[in-house]
């Protein structure tokens, strides 16, 4: 997806936020930790995963910002160990409830559009305007932004929703013999 300029950028983070963040309105908050073997990640992961990528980005731009050097993706992790910063992301927020990491994921939106809002439509469509932004592939600003946003917003509805469709799935399945159970038997 190319954008014409920033507000094409904003309303397509709110919009693909907003469809996603409302996939979490019927996990149930006690089973949001569990995995289920047919999709890759859980409710928890798939927060943790979106709230540690904003964050690290913004830290990128900031620290760049601060005149420090910025090491991509992190000091501690190499381009071909994004699984163990995965990881990082996930143990860093295990102890959060599902509404404290809903409350955490909305904020670091905000955060990321009121970023957005500060930069101006030559260093987001420009490229090698920030040096963190100086790869092989050459993107500019905007490009980082959406494959960070935007894009795993929009490819883990797809996750979050299987999850759910097999939770209730299982949940039945334990529940409908039980049901059964009892009403032969009392």
């Amino acid at each position: 997806m190319n954008y014409q300029n920033k507000e094409e950028l904003l309303v397509e983070i709110k919009k693909s936020y907003h469809l996603f963040d409302q996939e979490f309105d019927t996990v149930p908050a006690e089973k949001f930790t569990l995995h289920i073997e047919e999709v890759d990640k859980t409710p928890q992961e798939m927060l943790a995963y979106q709230i540690g990528w904003l964050n690290l980005i913004m830290e990128w731009e900031q620290s760049e910002l601060d005149g420090k050097l910025v090491i991509t993706p992190s000091p501690e992790y190499k381009w071909n160990q994004l699984g163990l910063l995965y990881q990082s992301f996930y143990t860093k927020y295990e102890e959060h409830s599902l509404d404290e990491l809903r409350l955490l994921f909305k904020n670091s939106v905000n955060a990321w559009c009121d970023w957005i809002e500060l930069l101006t439509e030559e260093e987001l469509f420009t490229p090698n305007m920030r040096k963190w932004t100086i790869t092989k592939a050459n993107w500019p600003m905007w490009k980082w932004i959406h494959i960070n946003s935007v894009a795993p917003f929009k490819n883990f509805r797809p996750k979050i929703r299987k999850w759910k469709k097999i939770y209730i799935l299982i949940f039945r399945h334990i529940l409908i013999p039980s049901a059964i159970f009892q009403v032969v038997f009392t």
